[in-house]
């Protein structure tokens, strides 16, 4: 719930952890009854944090894609009720123009708002992409994962090691207790393919590990997960920066779920350290999925919608399941 591009009165997420756990991994249809079962609490829930009712709501902002498309649906058929109902103008986002503008919610503590232009890094389970930001509107693609996300490498590897799901955050804690230089994880593209990424490899590399030496435990266990995590930190962080660099900016935004990772986090601060630039990664609540940054990303087009006295405008909104937020950036050799 936002009364402001910057200010976020309350922000719910119902977790779907509980759901997914015993598959080891996303199941759609499962996902899709999870959000229909939990859309008009959560909904409520934040009204009532916020100290609102639906009579204060202006415009509604909804995830329009990318995504799984039943999850979308169930989404975009509530958002056009309620603002039909209310006869509101409904503003659909992106979703990683989402992640994108959350460092610019105000609970994003500890930074000064992110100037244009800057490379944004979105990483999570389902997307890795490197973008040029010269404006809200005005994104252009450097790179992207050729392959798996890096959140998807990350599950895929805690599922070979017994990690069970969500694997990030198991992976994470392990990795913390462990030691990267006793179990060395190649860095896949890191010198080549421009700003593309591949993280189908680590993966790889880890099963062929475990299935020549077994699953490993104790220290060992906890070596490998900081070997992989490693791996994977110092590649996001290295191409990053080196867009940067390149592009002669200043700022790098580094977001979505796995920008929760305590080590994406710190390899991008000593990276950017070193030539002067400033990583601005919003708190972790705000990396993963949240209504909250919809809101941000939608805002300005529904402040425009409210002043010019739109009314509800949505009815043959439909789901993109995929969705490019700029034009893909070419690939050597294709």
């Amino acid at each position: 719930m936002l009364t402001g591009p910057r200010t976020l009165r309350a922000s719910v997420v119902h977790s779907q952890f509980d759901v997914h756990e015993r598959y080891g991994g996303v199941v759609p249809e499962l996902a899709s009854r999870a959000h229909i079962l939990a859309i008009d609490s959560a909904a409520s829930a934040t009204l009532a944090e916020a100290g609102m009712g639906w009579g204060d709501v202006d415009a509604v902002a909804v995830t329009q894609g990318p995504g799984l498309k039943g999850s979308l649906l169930v989404g975009i058929e509530y958002a056009k009720g309620v603002a039909a109902a209310l006869d509101v103008p409904l503003v659909p986002a992106h979703h990683l123009a989402g992640h994108l503008r959350a460092p610019w919610l105000e609970t994003s503590a500890g930074f000064a708002e992110p100037r244009y232009p800057f490379v944004g890094l979105v990483v999570s389970g389902g997307h890795t992409s490197l973008y040029r930001c010269d404006g809200p509107d005005d994104v252009s693609e450097l790179g992207r994962t050729l392959d798996d996300a890096a959140g998807e490498a990350f599950d895929k590897v805690a599922k070979v090691l017994g990690l069970g799901y969500p694997g990030g955050p198991r992976v994470d804690q392990l990795a913390r207790e462990g030691d990267a230089s006793a179990f060395w994880v190649p860095r896949p593209m890191i010198n080549k393919g421009g700003f593309h990424f591949s993280f189908s490899g680590v993966k790889t590399f880890i099963a062929q590990h475990v299935e020549r030496e077994g699953v490993p435990s104790g220290s060992a266990l906890r070596d490998v997960c900081a070997g992989f995590q490693e791996a994977v930190a110092e590649v996001l962080a290295v191409k990053a920066v080196r867009a940067a660099r390149r592009g002669g900016l200043e700022t790098v935004v580094v977001t979505g779920g796995v920008a929760c990772n305590s080590r994406v986090r710190s390899r991008m601060q000593e990276e950017a350290g070193r030539y002067g630039i400033e990583v601005v990664v919003p708190p972790p609540a705000l990396c993963t999925d949240n209504a909250a940054m919809i809101g941000a990303a939608a805002y300005a087009a529904a402040a425009r919608a409210v002043e010019a006295g739109a009314r509800f405008d949505g009815a043959s909104l439909d789901a993109r399941a995929t969705w490019p937020l700029a034009p893909p950036a070419p690939v050597a050799g294709a």
